[in-house]
C-alpha cells in the first residue's frame, strides 16, 4: 500500500488496540518469520539501538514502527538478554510524545552511569511547514526498566550543519563524556562525524567540530556511527550515504564501513594512524545500521539491521519488515576485523549434530529445513555450488559458489525465491585464500542467512523469500569436505 504522510504520522493513540493485535498475529503467522533472531512483533523494525549491559542483563532497543512496514512515527522497543541470544520483550520503552520528538524517537544509544542507564538519542520535531529540527535527547532508565525522559533537550545541530544531525553515541573517556554523531554539512551537503563532549551529560555540551578520520569525501551523510575498542585498537564504524565507488566498491544502495586506527584523540575529534579507506562490515546484501559498544571486560560485541534504507521487501505486503542480525564479536587480525558469532549460540542446537561427509554424494540432506547450522570444511584445491534453502532437484536455491584453486566465493540469491533489490544485483562475492581449506558456519533461519567465511574473516548476511518446502541442503557435485548440520531452536 502507499502510506501517505498523515498514516505514517498519525499518533499511537490514535490507532485501535484490535489493529495492532491482528497487526501482531500476521506478523507472527508469517511463513518467512524468523525464529530465532529479534524480529518486529508488527510493523516495520529498523535500527538497534541503545545495546549496553546494565543490571546483570544485556539491553537493545530497536526503531520501531508498529503499524506497518513503513518508515513513520518512530518509537523504541525494548529487549532483553542473560545471554545475547535469548531476547525477551520488555515492551514500548521511548515513545514520541513531547515536542522534541514529536515526529520520532530517532536513533541513539546507552551507557550505565551509577546505578541507571541513560539513553541518548535523536528527537525528530518538524513544524507546520515541514521543516525539521534535530534535537539530542536524553532519558534515564532504572532497574525496574522504568524510563524517566529529561525534560529539556541536550543541544541541537549548530548553524553550520544541516536539519541531517542524528543517531548519538554516548562516550566516556578520562572523565567526560562525548557524543559522536552522524552529521550533513549545511553548506557543502557532505556527510561527517561530528563530537561534542560535557563533563555531567546535561548541562554545558560543547562542539569539537568534525572528526579527522580519511581525507576522502564520504559522501552526502553519515548515519550510526560507532567508535569501539577492539582488541587495543579503535575501530570506527559507520553508514556512508552517496559514498563514491572509487573510495570503497560497495554494490548495495548504501553500505556499512569500517576504518580502523591506533588511537582516538577525543580532545582534538581525530583518528591517527586512521586506515582512511572505508572497508565493507559485511559483504552481503542487507546489513546496515550496525551498533557496536565495549562490556565492562573490554570485549567488543556488534549487532546490525539486516535491512536497507528505501529497500522493499516482500514481507511489506504482510505488513512486517526487517530483523536483527545475530550478535557477533569482534576481533583484529592484522589489521582485518573479524566477526563471530557468540558463545551461547551453541544452545539453540537442538541435537547433538548430524555429520557430513561428501566425498561420494553431493546431498548433504534433503530434510534440514530453513532454521539450522551448518559447519563446513571444504578441503582445498576444488570448485562447486552448495545449494541452501533448495528444492529436490536444485532449480531453486540460495548460491554459495566457491573456488579455492582460483581464490573466490560468491552467494546469489537470484533462484531461491521472491526477488529482493534485483536493481542492486543478485550476488555478492569475497576474495579467498588460494590453495587453502575453506571453512564455512552457515545459519538459515526461514528468511535469513548469516554465512561466516573462514572464522568470520567475511560475513555475508542476506535475506531470501523461498518456499518454506524447500528444505534439501546439497553441492552440485560431490565434494571431499567433512562438518555438522545443526537443527536450532526457537528463542
Amino acid at each position: 500500500m502507499e502510506w501517505t504522510r498523515e498514516q505514517r504520522y498519525l499518533l499511537y493513540q490514535q490507532h485501535s488496540a484490535l489493529e495492532l493485535l491482528k497487526l501482531q498475529a500476521q506478523a507472527d503467522n508469517s511463513p518467512e518469520q524468523l525464529r530465532y533472531h529479534i524480529r518486529p512483533a508488527s510493523g516495520l523494525l529498523n535500527d538497534p539501538n541503545g545495546f549496553s549491559y546494565f543490571n546483570h542483563a544485556w539491553h537493545v532497543f530497536y526503531q520501531s514502527f508498529p503499524f506497518g512496514a513503513a518508515h513513520g512515527l518512530k518509537s523504541w522497543m525494548h529487549m532483553q538478554s542473560t545471554d545475547l541470544v535469548h531476547w525477551h520483550s520488555r515492551g514500548l520503552a521511548l515513545t514520541p510524545d513531547n515536542e522534541y520528538d514529536s515526529h520520532g524517537a530517532y536513533s541513539g544509544s546507552a551507557k550505565q552511569i551509577g546505578d541507571r542507564l541513560f539513553l541518548m538519542y535523536t528527537g525528530n520535531h518538524r513544524d507546520a511547514d515541514w521543516v525539521r529540527t534535530p534535537f539530542q535527547l536524553g532519558a534515564w532508565m532504572d532497574k525496574n526498566n522504568h524510563i524517566t525522559k529529561l525534560e529539556e533537550p541536550l543541544f541541537r545541530n549548530p548553524n553550520y550543519i544541516s536539519e541531517h544531525f542524528r543517531d548519538p553515541q554516548l562516550l566516556e573517556h578520562d572523565g567526560k563524556y562525548y557524543a559522536l554523531l552522524g552529521a550533513q554539512d549545511e553548506k557543502t551537503e557532505e556527510g561527517h562525524l561530528a563530537l561534542w563532549t560535557s563533563d555531567d551529560l546535561k548541562t554545558g555540551w560543547h562542539d569539537l567540530g568534525y572528526v579527522d578520520f580519511t581525507p576522502h569525501d564520504m559522501g552526502y551523510m553519515i548515519e550510526c556511527p560507532n567508535l569501539v575498542n577492539v582488541d587495543g585498537h579503535p575501530v570506527l564504524i559507520f553508514c556512508p550515504q552517496g559514498l563514491s565507488k572509487d573510495v570503497t566498491n560497495y554494490e548495495n544502495i548504501y553500505p556499512n564501513t569500517y576504518v580502523t586506527g591506533d588511537k582516538f584523540d577525543f580532545e582534538n575529534a581525530k583518528l591517527h594512524g586512521s586506515s582512511q579507506i572505508p572497508v565493507n562490515l559485511d559483504d552481503g546484501f542487507d546489513v546496515y545500521a550496525t551498533q557496536a559498544f565495549n562490556t565492562p571486560d573490554g570485549t567488543a560485541y556488534a549487532i546490525s539491521w539486516v535491512g536497507l534504507p528505501d529497500i522493499e521487501y516482500p514481507t511489506d505486503s504482510q505488513n512486517w519488515a526487517n530483523c536483527l542480525s545475530q550478535v557477533k564479536e569482534l576481533h583484529l587480525k592484522d589489521g582485518k576485523l573479524y566477526q563471530q558469532p557468540v558463545a551461547a549460540m551453541t544452545n539453540l542446537r537442538s541435537n547433538k549434530g548430524i555429520n557430513v561427509f561428501s566425498n561420494e554424494t553431493k546431498i548433504i540432506n534433503e530434510h534440514a529445513g530453513q532454521q539450522c547450522e551448518l559447519n563446513l570444511t571444504i578441503a582445498a584445491d576444488q570448485s562447486g555450488t552448495l545449494h541452501l534453502a533448495a528444492n529436490h532437484d536444485l532449480s531453486k536455491s540460495l548460491q554459495i559458489k566457491f573456488d579455492t584453486n582460483r581464490g573466490s566465493l560468491a552467494v546469489d540469491r537470484s533462484t531461491v525465491g521472491e526477488s529482493v533489490a534485483e536493481k542492486y544485483g543478485t550476488t555478492r562475492s569475497v576474495v579467498l585464500p588460494t590453495h587453502e581449506d575453506l571453512k564455512l558456519q552457515v545459519f538459515l533461519d526461514h528468511s535469513l542467512a548469516e554465512i561466516f567465511v573462514n572464522d568470520g574473516r567475511h560475513v555475508l548476511t542476506l535475506r531470501y523469500f523461498a518456499d518454506q518446502s524447500q528444505q534439501t541442503i546439497s553441492f552440485d557435485h560431490a565434494i571431499n569436505s567433512t562438518g555438522t548440520l545443526y537443527q536450532l531452536k526457537n528463542i
